[in-house]
């Protein structure tokens, strides 16, 4: 099975070789809780999201991605912040890409659709916000996580 491996500031890590835009969506319910999934390629949790395709805006990405691996559809709401931090690569061991981290999270509120896995998603629930971040997740999903539990008015630029 293909996996991801994500390195942060490790010397070990493959050179990148790739920059993709892409984009994490913190959807939220009327009781707040956050949509998450646990990852098919490396079993942790995280929040949906995905690579912006050429011709679509951030936005439609965000939707889109969030509606394939979850099944939830989503109203985009407002920004967290910008992750660029060349210091983490992810490598996807299916074709030898080594992507430098690139992705604009983003916030949303649900609109319809049920919980659903995919072919991305191993498992998909709606998490209460005290219980997030006690799940098993890579440091930078993690960060992104608490900048938005953090409530800042602020978004988050790095």
């Amino acid at each position: 099975m293909a996996r991801r491996i994500d390195f942060y500031d490790d010397p070990d890590a493959p050179a990148p070789n790739s920059l993709v835009p892409s984009v994490n969506v913190i959807v939220t319910n009327t009781a707040g809780d956050l949509l998450m999934i646990r990852r098919t390629d490396n079993d942790n949790w995280a929040v949906p999201g995905g690579a912006i395709d050429l011709g679509e805006s951030i936005p439609a990405a965000a939707v889109r991605e969030t509606f394939e691996e979850t099944g939830v559809m989503c109203e985009i709401t407002g920004l967290v912040g910008t992750y660029s931090d060349p210091r983490h690569v992810i490598l996807y061991t299916s074709n030898g890409e080594a992507r430098q981290e690139f992705s604009i999270v983003l916030t949303a509120r649900a609109t319809g659709g049920q919980p659903t896995p995919s072919e991305e998603s191993r498992e998909v629930h709606w998490v209460p916000r005290d219980e997030v971040t006690s799940l098993p997740m890579d440091r930078s999903m993690r960060m992104r996580i608490e900048h938005y539990l953090a409530g800042t008015d602020t978004p988050y630029i790095g």
